[in-house]
């Protein structure tokens, strides 16, 4: 099999533990408690592989508390288009 090759760089969207806590900013024993305390989603299993999805990764951050909400984070969390 012939694998094609284009030009378009794609992101990861499965992420092992230590690229995981690294995407969200914190180092992998605050990202352990994390997912522990469920501020952060549970991994996938592939086979023997634990993976993080990227995008799951972005929902559960958003979620986060914040000191000061942005434009990005409104819309992610469907709160910009409430009534």
């Amino acid at each position: 099999m012939t694998r094609r090759h284009d030009n378009i760089s794609y992101p990861p969207r499965g992420l092992g533990r230590e690229e995981a806590a690294r995407y969200v900013g914190v180092g992998t024993t605050k990202f352990d408690e994390m997912v522990a305390d469920r501020r952060m989603p549970r991994p996938k299993r592939i086979d023997g592989r634990v993976i993080w999805d990227r995008i799951s990764l972005d929902v559960a951050f958003s979620e986060l508390p914040a000191e000061g909400e942005n434009m990005i984070d409104e819309i992610l969390s469907g709160r910009a288009f409430r009534a």
